[in-house]
């Protein structure tokens, strides 16, 4: 398939230090990038921070890099029009900045509107907080059943009573009906109408795999 014939998908990271887990973005690009064209972008355009690197990745990223779609667009020249989907990688830095930030809300709440594809994964999720609808500041995503870090996952880290966010309050508090599995980094995704959710790092691939599924049902 040509680059013409593709959908266009949108990877959007945080750029505050907390940073984005560098395995999920590799597999959330490297699976949308074999279906999609795809564009990354983040707060301002600043480059993101990649974190819980090993020496392939490291290698992967460094390549990635050098390439002329690694520079991030900035969130707030985004085209809502262009796009088919969106994905947000599992990141704690999205706590940080996503969760607020505006430009993303809005993408967020017109993808929604015209029923397109989002995908969001682990902290990812926390992503998803930012769509408010400008006519009563309700969540989009109310009443939608989604999945994400769950409080059993976060509260093994020393950092939980610092969070900003915790993604299963969240969801729960603004409408959303969240789900986990019982055990810690087992692999949980969530589909609900055009929303996929995964739990954690390494349900990843398995949401991504979902996001493309749908995008090819949706094209036929």
């Amino acid at each position: 398939m040509s680059t013409a014939g593709k959908h266009h998908c949108l990877i959007v990271l945080p750029s505050s230090s907390e940073g984005v887990s560098a395995q999920s973005f590799i597999q959330c690009f490297t699976l949308t990038h074999s279906a999609f064209s795809v564009a990354i972008a983040t707060p301002q355009g600043k480059n993101p921070e990649f974190i819980n690197m090993d020496d392939q990745s490291r290698r992967w990223l460094n390549d990635f890099r050098s390439k002329p779609f690694a520079i991030p667009l900035s969130l707030d020249i985004i085209d809502v029009n262009r796009y088919s989907s969106i994905v947000l990688p599992h990141a704690p830095g999205a706590t940080q900045d996503l969760v607020h930030d505006k430009d993303l809300g809005q993408l967020l709440c017109q993808f929604v509107r015209h029923k397109k594809l989002v995908c969001a994964i682990g902290m990812g999720v926390s992503g998803l907080f930012s769509a408010k609808k400008e006519e009563d500041q309700k969540w989009a995503f109310k009443s939608y059943s989604l999945t994400g870090s769950s409080v059993l996952e976060l509260c093994r880290y020393s950092n939980f009573s610092t969070l900003k966010v915790v993604p299963e309050d969240m969801a729960r508090d603004l409408g959303g009906h969240f789900s986990a599995s019982g055990e810690p980094e087992a692999v949980h995704v969530c589909v609900d109408r055009n929303l996929v959710t995964g739990q954690n790092e390494a349900s990843t691939l398995t949401a991504v795999q979902n996001l493309v599924l749908l995008a090819n049902q949706n094209q036929r």
